[in-house]
């Protein structure tokens, strides 16, 4: 890409694919998601017992405990994305090559959408199987045919990439690795806690929309009491990581490098 009547969006996109691949701290962080979701959920799966009190627990959400940890590695994922390029300076040449800037910040969103669903997914599966094993002679038998558990395979997949893309935008905001872990931490995971402690009823409504909350609520096969249906939840993320992306985009047309 030398030139601006050579540069096409398929070109960005594989120049971004390129980019992520060819760093050690992708594998690393690809590596321990898949490894924790998969570790924990065999975890489960291996020491569950049917009278040992978590029978009420959804089957998916058992299994795909680990979903929680993983998930953050994919967080710190998209983070190094966009901020870890503003960490090495490669950012001048990326925006020197693509001078409109913003087809790079959607090629980046594109490419690690498309790169931790996929992988999510596939853990998701391998996991959720896995763990089926050991639990097939238990009262937490299920298969991916019965009612609402490929969806919420799915769905868990699903709110563990937008998580991602929310984390992906803080870092393309704040340009800073630990700015945005930090941002990520206290805004998407501890506020909302702390907010649902609030002696308000409207605060339980308003935070079943927040990020993780809205995750959760996707990825199970059984309704939970006091969560947000998984349609409304899915479009409270898509609007979350729309959101997030939104301000780097005005940003990235406002200030320099």
């Amino acid at each position: 890409m030398t030139g601006t009547t050579s540069l096409t969006h398929a070109r960005v996109l594989r120049s971004e694919w390129h980019k992520l691949w060819t760093v050690r701290s992708t594998w690393i962080t690809v590596l321990t998601s898949a490894a924790l979701v998969l570790g924990v959920g065999v975890l489960m799966g291996a020491t569950y017992t049917s009278d040992g009190g978590d029978s009420d627990v959804d089957t998916v959400i058992l299994t795909l405990y680990g979903s929680q940890l993983g998930g953050i590695a994919l967080a710190v994922l998209g983070i190094l994305v966009t901020a870890g390029e503003y960490a090495t300076g490669m950012i001048r040449a990326s925006l020197t090559a693509v001078p409109r800037r913003l087809p790079v910040l959607g090629a980046k969103a594109a490419v690690y959408t498309a790169t931790v669903f996929t992988l999510s997914l596939l853990t998701a599966l391998l996991t959720f199987l896995t763990a089926q094993v050991f639990l097939s002679d238990t009262d937490q038998a299920a298969s991916l045919t019965d009612d609402g558990v490929l969806a919420a395979v799915a769905g868990n997949a699903a709110g563990v990439t937008l998580l991602g893309v929310i984390a992906l935008g803080l870092g393309a905001a704040l340009r800073s690795v630990p700015g945005a872990i930090g941002a990520f931490v206290g805004g998407v995971l501890i506020v909302p806690e702390i907010l649902g402690m609030l002696p308000y009823e409207v605060m339980d409504t308003v935070v079943r929309y927040f990020p993780t909350q809205a995750a959760g609520a996707l990825g199970s096969a059984t309704p939970l009491p006091g969560t947000a249906s998984p349609g409304a939840a899915l479009l409270a993320l898509l609007l979350w990581a729309a959101a997030a992306l939104a301000v780097p985009a005005l940003l990235l047309k406002r200030r320099d490098v």
